[in-house]
């Protein structure tokens, strides 16, 4: 039996084994990301050697590139304009001033911890590192104890910063020397991977999108084959893009946005019912106010398909990356890996909501719940792709900070989450309190859901 057998053995029963417990892990503190980073570990070149990037490169690249792919898509598609505007300052400030903080803290607390790295190469390890996962530790964005302002807007931020940090990480590999991306120089890039791309995405979203209300007005589309079309749609803006050498991650996190905001934006419809007993719930299709919940009704499979491929990307972390650097760690990587979770994020944070007049505690909170996940993990591996020169550097810090971030993330969601909610009540008690806006972390399709 071949390597790669073993390897798609271990890899499915360590997926059954986590569904068969699945329910009772979600009530206590080890999380999904947990569970499959070590499992990832266990079959990785330290453990059992079932899988190693230097012999599964292809395939480990096109599970993780899929994984992201149907995550920004889905995230994007989720998020209504009304989620940036609900609140007001939240989900914009966290977006707007806080990621691109983020982004420049990261690159330059970097500078004097890891010496050997390039400008570029710094300026890169901040982008890879700027985008949060709010499903490593989902019950702080989702335990009801939190307001709805500050799980709202942590999920809003969690659903777009991915996609935003994109261009970042894009315009940087065209800086950097020796990569594949440079090749193309900067103004290729830019015009293929931001513009075009772009472009692309909002055709293929907002006509997909267009498309599948039509073909739902006229009763023509089943609900099985409804789903199946929203994940051609992603596969079809990803795949297109790519083609053209522009950038497929792109494409699907536009396409996802301007799939939902057509579907929403389409008008009702009558359509005839398939059958007497189908009547019901086609009408109920058609009505404007129900537009939201058709647009997760037709994401699930794509939804669901995206939350086992990062579940699997995880365990590819943990056997690819995670592995064989704790065989190489240096105490330069483990504190910027410690700063990153903190400084980096925290303080940034702290500046974007500077004249909100939250308390402090919900800065902390927020700034604290910025996990870095499946984003990270990706990129990582495209610089693999890239053939980045300080590689091996890159991957380390990366790999320790994610790891962390599982760790400690997931662990304290679920203390962090109820002292808080405990404080909430009472200081909401006490005198109003601008955490008493009104949110929107109940409605629609949550990032969590990973």
């Amino acid at each position: 039996m071949s390597g790669s057998l073993w390897a798609g053995a271990a890899v499915a029963a360590v997926t059954a084994g986590y569904a068969l417990f699945s329910r009772r892990l979600a009530t206590t503190v080890v999380s999904a990301p947990m569970v499959f980073t070590g499992c990832g570990i266990a079959i990785g070149p330290i453990g059992l050697g079932l899988l190693d990037l230097k012999h599964d490169a292809g395939p480990v690249l096109t599970l993780v590139e899929a994984a992201l792919t149907l995550v920004l898509f889905t995230d994007a598609m989720s998020v209504r304009r009304r989620d940036l505007r609900l609140g007001g300052f939240l989900p914009g400030r966290l977006l707007g001033i806080g990621l691109p903080l983020t982004i420049g803290a990261g690159w330059l607390l970097a500078w004097p911890l890891l010496p050997g790295l390039t400008l570029w190469e710094l300026a890169l390890l901040g982008a890879v590192l700027a985008p949060t996962d709010a499903a490593l530790g989902k019950t702080a964005v989702s335990d009801r104890r939190v307001p709805p302002l500050v799980r709202g807007g942590l999920n809003v931020e969690s659903g777009l910063n991915d996609g935003m940090a994109l261009p970042f990480f894009v315009l940087f590999l065209a800086a950097l020397p020796g990569t594949m991306t440079s090749e193309e120089g900067a103004a290729g890039v830019f015009w293929r991977a931001l513009v075009l791309s772009t472009a692309w995405g909002l055709v293929a979203g907002g006509l997909g999108g267009w498309l599948l209300r039509w073909s739902r007005a006229r009763g023509w589309i089943s609900g099985d084959w409804r789903q199946a079309f929203v994940l051609a749609v992603a596969a079809g803006a990803y795949a297109v893009a790519v083609a053209f050498d522009g950038s497929g991650f792109i494409a699907a996190w536009v396409a996802g946005f301007a799939f939902g905001v057509s579907l929403r934006r389409s008008g009702p419809a009558e359509a005839p019912a398939e059958t007497p007993a189908a009547a019901p719930a086609e009408a109920s299709d058609k009505a404007p106010a129900e537009a939201p919940a058709a647009v997760d009704d037709s994401a699930g499979l794509t939804a669901h398909l995206a939350d086992l491929l990062a579940s699997l990307s995880f365990l590819v972390f943990g056997a690819v990356l995670l592995g064989p650097t704790l065989d190489d760690l240096d105490w330069r990587i483990v504190v910027y890996a410690v700063l990153s979770l903190t400084v980096v994020r925290m303080l940034p944070v702290a500046l974007s909501l500077a004249g909100t007049g939250l308390a402090l505690p919900t800065v902390a909170y927020i700034g604290w719940f910025g996990p870095r996940g499946l984003a990270s993990v990706v990129f990582g591996l495209l610089l693999v792709e890239e053939h980045v020169p300080g590689l091996q550097l890159l991957g380390r810090v990366i790999a320790v900070t994610v790891a962390l971030s599982i760790l400690l993330h997931g662990m304290s969601a679920v203390v962090l989450a109820k002292r808080y909610g405990a404080w909430y009540r009472k200081a909401a008690d006490r005198r109003p309190l601008r955490e008493d806006l009104p949110g929107d972390a109940e409605a629609g399709h949550s990032p969590t859901a990973r």
